[in-house]
Formats: C-alpha cells, sequence, structure tokens
C-alpha cells in the first residue's frame, strides 16, 4: 500500500519539472504555448492564467480531445497525434496533480509533457499575472 505523499513523489520522479520562471519566459514568447490546468473548475475560476485551459485531472484524458489546437474536423487520433507533437505544461495548486496527469496523458502516448514546479502557488507567489473569472 502506497500513501498518497509516496505517489506523488514516484510521480515526481517521473516527469520533468519546469519552474514558474521559465514558464513565463516561454508564456511571453509563445501566444499559442500550451498551458493545461488541472485543477477543479472551482479553483480555475479563483485565480488562473490567461490561457489556459481548464482540463480537471479527472477528466483529462476525456477532454485532452477538445482542447483548441486540436484539428476538429480530422479524425481524433490524428488530431491528438498532432498535439502529442507539441510541447504541453501542465499546471495545478501546488504541483502534486500535474505530475500524476503527466503519468496519464504519458499512458496516452504524448511525451513533450512538462509539469510546473510549484504549481499555481508558485505563480502567484513569483507575482506573475493571473485573471480571475469570478464576477
Amino acid at each position: 500500500m502506497k500513501t498518497p505523499n509516496q505517489l506523488i513523489t514516484e510521480a515526481k520522479n517521473k516527469v520533468i519539472e519546469i519552474k514558474v520562471e521559465k514558464l513565463y519566459e516561454k508564456y511571453l514568447e509563445y501566444p499559442d504555448l500550451i498551458l493545461i490546468d488541472v485543477r477543479e473548475p472551482e479553483e480555475y475560476k479563483t485565480v488562473a492564467i490567461d490561457r489556459a485551459v481548464n482540463f480537471p485531472r479527472g477528466m483529462l484524458e476525456m477532454k485532452i480531445a477538445q482542447h483548441p489546437l486540436v484539428n476538429h474536423h480530422c479524425e481524433i487520433e490524428h488530431s491528438l497525434q498532432e498535439l502529442s507533437e507539441k510541447d504541453i505544461y501542465l499546471i495545478c495548486g501546488t504541483g502534486a496533480r500535474s505530475a500524476l496527469s503527466i503519468q496519464a496523458l504519458q499512458n496516452m502516448g504524448f511525451e513533450k509533457l512538462y509539469s510546473v514546479e510549484g504549481g499555481m502557488q508558485a505563480w502567484i507567489d513569483a507575482g506573475y499575472p493571473t485573471i480571475s473569472y469570478l464576477n
């Protein structure tokens, strides 16, 4: 039996983490950066990164085909293959769920995946821009 912390540690040891400073550089440089926020919708609505797409961890495998960059006029397998060839950055609250999410996407065949170290908390602590969808 593994504890949740053991499971998270194992996942983090198997993924590539990117620091928020590096993500912010890429965010500024690439307007079409693929950033997936795997937090729950309530968390995402409170504070998020502009251009991040919210696919909660529990629905990620089912929602990935709905990403705006997936060509919905092609066969889904072809479109997912095109998406899998791009760098994809995943962010959550602290970096745990994004690491676990990467393992799920790796099982689907995605390879260029990066977990944001420290998650949204690190992004906020660094003072990088955020948006809120609450009115």
